[in-house]
């Protein structure tokens, strides 16, 4: 072994023993006679001190060393002086004396800053992410994901699971996104998809009789990217037999309790969850993934605003849409550029503009204040709550524009005021999903969620009407501070149901027979009644961390480009590779 102890195991105690430490030159501090270099590895920093006057050729390795040089230090460790003791340390009672150092391996100058942050570009970052990670608090986010997910295997093992790993290469399958296909040698013309998620397979997991199975599985998804999306990212993946919606909530509901009270007990969570239908969450937060944390609900003031003289309501109302706002306690004082700002805001959200009035003791003032009378401002007010110093922010639109829209400014109102407690994990159950959507462009139906969700017992009748619209899904997400962080539902485990959902979904026989043949023919052999849900690691990371993307919580992510700078990927391959693989590439001009 190069080391008898790490760089952040040595105390008071180990006084006056000779010990070895390995690691990166972290800082140095030259004082002619003696140097002092903080030596760092993953568990801490140890102070070195190399005294020429005692041992003068440690002492002279150590002039040449710099930062980031990876050393080994031989030598006697002594308590500090009391007065030069670090209590901010875990190590800063001892130092540790040179009496021989070795240079493992010099390093050239670092392009980043590792001994602190400063605001380098991600781009720069991400091509030396190696260094990057060096960081103590990338280090930091790396090992409380290790925990996190070693929690969660000790957790489901203890709770009767099974963790069952799943293809990578397996048949390419509508999942909501785009596959990565990978050519076959061996079939030419003919692909693999990476997957999406294990969907069909947990399933045909549960046909075989595995009735609890979880996997940390890998997924991948070739869809745009932002800061809570990869191309490829890690889910916890469950499923469960013999179960109803129900259970599979309390489950997991039992499990995010557990998980940060262990890993993180300086958080706080609320149970038990709330639990809201999708219409209720789009109708009080204009989004199925709301943040709880604080209030700000959209309030609709239809009905007061249809007589007013403001001609941009009436329109709207008439033409089938609806005016909904937001009361923003203690902003009726915003300036004119103030205002000017949630126009752009709220065009983010694809409404055409917003419409304000601030609240005072005689009544309300604004550019709109004007088309309303004393007794429709009062009951408006008294609608939305409003107290003096508040300010009443109106969008009117089709109802999907005015949730968007106003979602998209209670997020900012809530990021100005600094409405959300960062360390408050406010989870929610959103339930009662529709089944289907209408997808205006190809003029047909879809699954909202995936075609194996079962209908809710409820809208059975619905769904033989063809009542394509009012059908829910037994469906459920688990969201948290304004993220979807799982997505889950009870599913069809019976071939007639089966059938008569793809059925209704824009796929043909024969797509169905050599898509979904297996699955239908699994369910012929006593399929159990089984429930399944994925929480996504990731992004239940980046909120354990306090973090706004998720690319801080994975050791080597992709950039919002789906680009690898570090490894060069995505690169062209060789013409032998494509020959092999039957390939030509056709660029487009």
């Amino acid at each position: 072994m190069l080391r008898t102890h790490t760089c952040g195991e040595l105390r008071a105690e180990h006084a006056e023993q000779r010990v070895t430490l390995a690691g990166w030159v972290h800082r140095r501090r030259d004082h002619g006679p003696l140097i002092f270099i903080d030596l760092r590895d993953r568990y801490g920093i140890t102070q070195i001190v190399g005294d020429k006057t005692a041992h003068p050729e440690a002492h002279a390795v150590l002039d040449q060393v710099r930062s980031e040089y990876v050393v080994q230090v031989s030598g006697r460790v002594r308590l500090r002086p009391a007065d030069g003791r670090n209590p901010n340390l875990a190590t800063g009672d001892i130092e540790l004396e040179a009496e021989q150092v070795v240079v493992l391996n010099p390093s050239k100058q670092p392009p980043l800053y590792i001994a602190r942050e400063v605001n380098e570009e991600e781009t720069l970052r991400l091509k030396y992410r190696y260094l990057d990670l060096r960081r103590e608090r990338m280090q930091r986010n790396i090992i409380l994901r290790h925990k996190t997910i070693k929690f969660i295997r000790d957790w489901m093992s203890n709770h009767g699971f099974l963790e069952i790993e799943t293809p990578m290469l397996i048949a390419s399958t509508p999942e909501g996104a785009r596959d990565y296909l990978v050519p076959s040698r061996l079939h030419p013309g003919e692909f693999y998809a990476l997957p999406q998620s294990p969907q069909q397979l947990k399933q045909l997991l549960m046909v075989a009789g595995f009735d609890r199975y979880f996997q940390i599985a890998r997924c991948m998804r070739d869809e745009d990217l932002r800061a809570d999306r990869q191309p490829e990212f890690t889910q916890l993946d469950i499923e469960m037999s013999f179960v109803e919606q129900e259970d599979v909530l309390q489950l997991v509901e039992a499990l995010m309790t557990d998980l940060v009270r262990e890993i993180t007990p300086h958080k706080r969570v609320l149970s038990p969850f709330p639990r809201l239908t999708y219409h209720e969450a789009m109708a009080r937060y204009g989004t199925d993934k709301p943040d709880l944390r604080y209030g700000l609900e959209l309030v609709d003031v239809s009905a007061l605003v249809v007589e007013s003289e403001f001609g941009v309501f009436r329109n709207a109302i008439a033409n089938g849409g609806q005016v909904k706002g937001i009361r923003v306690p203690g902003c009726g004082n915003y300036s004119r550029k103030q205002l000017d700002e949630l126009n752009l805001v709220a065009q983010a959200g694809g409404a055409k503009a917003v419409a304000t009035l601030a609240v005072e003791a005689e009544g309300v003032k604004g550019a709109i204040a004007k088309f309303f009378t004393p007794d429709q401002a009062a009951a408006l007010v008294e609608r939305m709550g409003g107290q003096p110093g508040d300010l009443l922010v109106f969008i009117a639109d089709k109802p999907e524009v005015v949730a968007a829209g106003l979602d998209k400014l209670r997020r900012e109102f809530a990021r100005r005021l600094n409405l959300g407690d960062p360390n408050l994990l406010a989870f929610a159950w959103i339930v009662d999903f529709p089944m289907f959507e209408f997808n205006p462009e190809t003029g047909v139906w879809d699954a909202q969620h995936h075609p194996f969700c079962m209908v809710n017992p409820e809208d059975v009748e619905k769904l033989k009407r063809n009542e394509l619209a009012e059908v829910r899904a037994a469906a459920y997400d688990l969201v948290c501070n304004g993220y979807e962080l799982a997505s889950g539902s009870v599913r069809i485990h019976d071939r007639a149901i089966q059938q008569s959902i793809f059925d209704r979904l824009p796929y043909t026989p024969d797509e169905i027979q050599r898509r979904f043949g297996h699955m239908l023919e699994a369910f012929e052999y006593g399929a159990p009644p089984h429930a399944g849900i994925a929480p996504g690691i990731d992004r239940l990371m980046a909120l354990l961390c306090d973090e706004e993307n998720i690319r801080e919580v994975i050791a080597f992510p992709k950039t919002q480009r789906a680009e690898d700078l570090m490894m060069n990927a995505p690169s062209p391959v060789s013409e032998q590779q494509l020959r092999e693989l039957h390939l030509r590439v056709v660029l487009d001009e």
